[in-house]
């Protein structure tokens, strides 16, 4: 525990924003971390629904900052692994994403034989999914996650539980420390195992009546006029989910979504990579999602680079 933060402080006077997404939040903690050679660093939200964590390099002693799509899909990959391996895995097992977490999820869930199902963005569409598997009897929800640093094992709730979370991510460091490996070295088993995959996000504010203007004459165009290729990567589709289909850029063929209408945008780029633009729906702001595959941690670094100025370059245009 950190001393200057183990007790409530409803003001949060220790830091600037109380939110493990944010690195500033780590400060005081990786002080400590730095000073006592801990493995790892956990910190949560106030409302304790969101972790974010940092894992020692053995080689360099250096903390690694974990994205929510590293830590859940390293926490994913230990709970289906195990599973399948104790033989208690659930009939018809189901893995929970959304559309702007990673890809990588997919991967896992193959090897796996676990059905992987998208939803729209936002952790309520994943708890919406533990309530339709039990009403239809479709699937068995074993866990789900989200980019923003939030998942769920298990179906105690219907919402991102950091509290569970931790748990997970804690029994995932002791397993690896037995087998004398660090976080940081199962995330690069990882990798190593189904592809270097990197994320990002590009949240851009525009306020007031000529920030709305703004937004949606970029929704528009990147609407009637889809770029043909972003950052190197031709665009292989493009999905509208206020239309409610799927197009097909090089045949033209549409199918449906099957997701809620919602004002989103989604390119399909070959080599499994992506990018999503949308509006936020709480704040003035439009966000932009992007994801590649790598084939190094220098590759996967580089490729999502080039991949985010193209983004802001092309799809920012009105």
């Amino acid at each position: 525990m950190v001393p200057e933060q183990e007790e409530p402080d409803p003001d949060f006077t220790t830091l600037e924003y109380p939110n493990p997404e944010d690195p500033r939040a780590f400060t005081l903690a990786l002080k400590l971390a730095k000073k006592k050679n801990a493995d790892i660093v956990l910190a949560t939200d106030p409302d304790a629904d969101r972790l974010g964590i940092y894992a020692r390099d053995k080689e360099t002693g250096e903390y690694i900052p974990f994205t929510g799509n590293m830590s859940g899909m390293l926490i994913a990959e230990y709970i289906l692994r195990e599973r399948r391996k104790l033989g208690i895995m659930p009939e018809k097992p189901a893995l929970v994403t959304t559309i702007v977490t990673t890809n990588l999820a997919f991967e896992v869930a193959k090897k796996y034989d676990v059905t992987c199902i998208e939803t729209l963005t936002g952790f309520k569409y994943i708890g919406e999914q533990i309530k339709w598997f039990k009403e239809r009897n479709t699937y068995d929800y074993v866990f789900g996650l989200e980019e923003s640093y939030g998942c769920l094992a298990g179906t105690h709730s219907r919402d991102k539980d950091a509290v569970v979370a931790v748990m997970c991510l804690c029994e995932v460091a002791a397993y690896s420390a037995c087998k004398g490996v660090t976080l940081w070295d199962e995330m690069k088993r990882i990798y190593e195992e189904y592809g270097y995959y990197k994320e990002d996000i590009h949240t851009v504010t525009l306020k007031g009546i000529d920030g709305a203007r703004q937004i949606k004459a970029i929704m528009d165009k990147n609407r009637s006029e889809p770029a043909k290729e972003i950052g190197g990567l031709k665009v292989l589709a493009l999905r509208d989910y206020e239309k409610g289909e799927r197009t097909d850029l090089g045949t033209g063929e549409k199918t449906p979504t099957d997701l809620p209408v919602s004002n989103v945008l989604y390119f399909e780029l070959e080599n499994n990579s992506w990018c999503c633009v949308r509006p936020s729906g709480t704040e003035p702001k439009i966000k932009f999602y992007m994801g590649v595959k790598g084939t190094s941690l220098e590759d996967g670094a580089r490729k999502l680079e080039l991949l985010k100025k193209d983004v802001i370059a092309k799809l920012m245009s009105e």
